[in-house]
């Protein structure tokens, strides 16, 4: 049976390599086959490698940022929980609250602050361990309750002892878990993490008092959002004992947990990757320990989904092999005639052509593939001429548009020219009124054209000259308009029709909005990080509402920016295109008037 096979096998090679055209089939088949696996299988092992690498690097970059972010939070809610003037006050409050009414109207008074200060808290909780009683402030529906109640189990909770034996006086308590017990008896929705905070005495330092802000879960979702996130992965937010604070699956957190790895994690000295093999799949664990306190933060990712990439280029270049394959094999039976002299006299004006001689052409014959190439040759040589008459054309085009910039350029110049002989008439007619409104208006408008878009405080200063004897002319007395800026600070580089802006700002909203008189204040300072530039009005103020609408446009896209204020939101952009994050427009106003603060930090780009 072998020999058969053999025999069969030979007479089959015997006959294929009779023909030149079968030699040409099975050598480049043969080609084609070894350099598309090669490649195939070496740019899915790269492609493997690389799909990894990007994979763990981004994702711990991700986790770094997004960790440190919630590391941030949390001091800032470790510093809210420490009084740092009031903080003997806060203590005597405590000790004497049973029996002095004005300190309890301290302590509620300062729950009341706080609470009002951010608006991340579900409810803030001030237990005074010596009386067994405890203040409490939250909102319910529309409304601020604040309770005082007592409650004798505290002293009996997980997070109490944990607090108190804590050397930095302070425990965390994780609500990831629906059934997880608050704390409280009267506390109904504990958000998704509560940082209770010992208050010691200074002198004696007995624990007097323990102060607990419960989060919502919208500061945690708000800080986690910047994760990417896909079907099959996983995200967990531990503390330094491993207790989840944020599990999308509490299942597979209870996978993790009996994992031998996840105990010793944060104990190598370099925090490499880590895979981990459940019943049905592989992970990548990637994680990022905090540098403060030691939070964790933990993604694992499919290897399914890494190599995803890798495995669809491979199936890829499997077909498109298959593909130059049969194509090949095509090419090579129609080409097994000899190419001579039709292929000498093609390679000729081959030659003439390379050597700049583009009228080149070659005579066809026949209907074969060489007649095809052949005329596709003449069609690219006729291609290239059209081309460069087309070169040629756009040159012209080229040229004109340039003569239409010039045009367009010379436009202002001709409107400035036409207000200056305005200007000259209204000198010979004696109305010097109109003269001096007409010379502020060509000056303004050289100013405006000028190719600068950032200009000395001088000459800002004069333009705004000019600009305002154009609006007394309107107002009349009603405008009073006053400079208090330092001459050491005319030399300060600031963007172009920038004070403009804000006096335009003050008159829309001061000056015709009222009958009377109105007084605007133009200033400049330096402050430590920043030079400050105000422009102050008396006019009626500003409703916090809409205080709020102004500073919540500044934040949108340049792109999605409508309706009113355009010129403020026009210049906030200016400021952090030209001045980094940075800069940027204040306001401040009240029952009457408004300021309005522009911002240019010193040092670097600003030339503050």
């Amino acid at each position: 049976m072998f020999k058969r096979t053999r025999r069969a096998f030979q007479a089959l090679i015997d006959r294929m390599s009779r023909r030149l055209v079968n030699k040409l089939i099975l050598l480049f088949s043969t080609i084609i086959i070894l350099v598309v696996g090669s490649l195939t299988i070496i740019s899915y092992q790269m492609i493997q490698k690389e799909s990894f690498n990007y994979s763990m690097s981004s994702t711990a970059n991700n986790l770094k940022l997004v960790n440190q972010n919630l590391e941030d939070y949390l001091a800032g809610i470790e510093q809210l929980s420490l009084p740092q003037i009031d903080y003997d006050d806060l203590i005597r409050a405590v000790v004497n609250e049973a029996d002095d009414y004005s300190s309890k109207m301290y302590l509620e008074d300062y729950l009341r602050g706080l609470f009002y200060s951010r608006g991340d808290l579900n409810s803030i909780y001030l237990y005074l361990i010596d009386q067994g009683k405890y203040y409490s402030i939250s909102q319910e529906a529309y409304d601020i309750k604040l309770r005082v109640s007592y409650e004798g189990q505290i002293p009996n909770q997980d997070w109490y002892k944990r607090a108190m034996e804590s050397p930095n006086n302070r425990s965390y308590q994780s609500f990831v878990d629906p059934n997880a017990d608050p704390g409280y008896s009267s506390l109904a929705d504990p958000g998704f993490m509560a940082y209770h905070r010992v208050l010691r005495s200074i002198a004696t330092r007995e624990p007097r008092a323990v102060i607990s802000f419960y989060l919502k879960p919208t500061v945690k979702d708000g800080i986690m959002k910047d994760i990417p996130f896909e079907e099959g992965e996983h995200l967990l937010f531990l503390d330094p004992d491993n207790v989840p604070f944020h599990a999308d699956d509490l299942d597979f957190y209870g996978q993790m947990a009996q994992s031998d790895w996840l105990p010793e994690l944060g104990n190598q000295e370099k925090p490499d990757p880590i895979t981990w093999t459940t019943e049905d799949k592989k992970y990548l664990v990637v994680y990022n320990i905090g540098e403060q306190d030691g939070w964790k933060l933990i993604k694992p990712l499919p290897y399914s989904k890494i190599y995803e990439a890798a495995r669809t280029t491979r199936n890829l270049n499997y077909m498109i092999g298959l593909m130059f394959l049969v194509l090949a094999i095509v090419l090579v039976t129609l080409t097994s005639n000899a190419i001579t002299q039709p292929l000498k006299k093609l390679s000729h004006q081959m030659k003439r052509f390379s050597e700049g001689t583009f009228d080149a052409s070659a005579e066809v014959k026949g209907r074969d593939e060489l007649a095809y190439l052949t005329r596709h040759f003449n069609r690219m040589v006729t291609r290239t001429n059209d081309l460069i008459n087309e070169r040629y054309k756009m040159k012209l085009v080229e040229k004109n548009a340039i003569l239409k910039a010039l045009e367009a350029e010379i436009n202002p110049h001709f409107l400035y020219n036409a207000l200056q002989a305005i200007s000259t008439k209204a000198l010979k007619s004696a109305d010097y009124e109109v003269a001096d409104m007409v010379d502020a208006l060509a000056l303004t408008l050289r100013y405006c054209i000028s190719g600068k878009d950032i200009v000395y405080a001088r000459e800002e200063l004069k333009h705004i000259d000019r600009y305002l004897a154009l609006q007394k002319a309107r107002f009349g007395s009603r405008l009073d308009v006053t400079v208090e800026w330092d001459d050491s600070l005319m030399e300060l580089q600031i963007p172009k029709l920038s004070i403009q802006s804000l006096v335009e700002n003050s008159i829309k909203h001061a000056v015709e909005k009222v009958s009377g008189a109105v007084k605007i204040t133009i200033r400049a300072e330096l402050r430590d990080s920043h030079a400050a530039i105000t422009v102050e009005d008396n006019g009626p103020g500003i409703s916090p509402e809409r205080q709020e609408q102004i500073l919540k446009s500044f934040l949108t896209e340049w792109e999605e920016q409508e309706g009113e204020n355009i010129g403020l939101k026009n210049l906030n952009t200016r400021l952090k295109l030209l001045y980094g994050e940075a800069a940027g427009l204040e306001m401040q106003s009240g029952d009457t008037g408004t300021q309005m603060t522009m911002l240019i930090p010193r040092g670097g780009q600003s030339h503050v």
